[in-house]
């Protein structure tokens, strides 16, 4: 039978032999610990202008989206979290075609500063893990939970109290005549498979709406050549190579709102039809 022990748990900021270099190297090495999914790594050691060095960046090879990471032995303190979001709002500033997230390891998140972060969050993506270390022998074992996970978003139209709703001609003077017209062959597209929907002039997009009822599974933001299109589905590689196949201008997929983003012309709607109408069917049936 199997012996079931407690092993010790340690201090790293106080033993002679652990030093925040090392950590930065085993997470380094392994990113699924942190428990993010399979990351790759970007760079280690990261310059800052006028503002230090940026312990790991990390990348999701799917999403594209970007992990900002500050190691701390021992307690949170305040110029730590500064110093983690500062990195973070640089690098998404300088890298802007990326989805970023600040996240923030350290061996002791308090409880004040865990409220701290807190505030934070929902404003600025933000996860706390904390990182603990146990002895076995000779060996030290690494565990690491996290303890603050950042605000699940609702979708664009979630909150129906916040929204402010215009009209055509407002988007026409945001796009043109011909972009507003665009959203509408895309709600035909939509209407092959399940009719009655109408669009909902909203001031940040068009929506969609059935018998007065708002149902997002994707929204329309006209511009001056051509409209933005992002339609709510699961991340997929099946989806994904086929919008790279077809030549989409993809803008990117937002994992925390689980859209897809992409810029259409109008020779996309002709000769890209079959596809739009693939990905919005499949929309709207997840959203049912």
């Amino acid at each position: 039978m199997s012996k079931i022990f407690c092993p010790e748990k340690i201090s790293m900021l106080n033993h002679p032999h652990i030093n925040e270099v090392m950590i930065q190297e085993k997470i380094a090495e392994n990113p699924l610990i942190l428990g993010l999914g399979d990351l790759i790594l970007k760079d280690k050691e990261r310059m800052q202008p006028r503002a230090g060095r940026l312990d790991l960046l990390f990348q999701d090879p799917e999403t594209q989206r970007r992990y900002e990471v500050e190691v701390q032995l021992g307690k949170t303190d305040e110029s730590h979290i500064i110093r983690t979001i500062e990195y973070w709002d640089m690098e998404r500033k300088r890298y802007s075609q990326y989805d970023h997230c600040a996240v923030l390891v350290a061996e002791d998140i308090t409880t004040r500063f865990h409220n701290v972060i807190s505030l934070f969050n929902g404003n600025i993506p933000i996860i706390a893990i904390q990182m603990n270390a146990f002895k076995l022998g000779d060996e030290i074992g690494l565990v690491f939970t996290t303890v603050l996970d950042e605000v699940t978003l609702g979708f664009v139209d979630d909150d129906e109290e916040i929204k402010e709703t215009t009209n055509r001609d407002y988007w026409i003077e945001r796009g043109t005549e011909k972009t507003v017209k665009m959203a509408d062959d895309l709600l035909s597209i939509i209407n092959e498979f399940c009719s009655g929907y109408e669009l909902k002039y909203n001031k940040f997009y068009i929506g969609l709406s059935k018998d007065g009822q708002p149902n997002n599974f994707a929204v329309f933001r006209p511009r001056k050549k051509g409209v933005n299109l992002e339609i709510k589905l699961p991340y997929s590689d099946e989806t994904q190579n086929k919008i790279v196949e077809n030549d989409i201008d993809d803008i990117g997929y937002m994992k925390r709102w689980g859209v897809y983003r992409m810029r259409l012309d109008e020779n996309d709607l002709v000769n890209k039809r079959e596809l739009l109408r693939g990905l919005l069917s499949q929309a709207y049936k997840n959203s049912e």
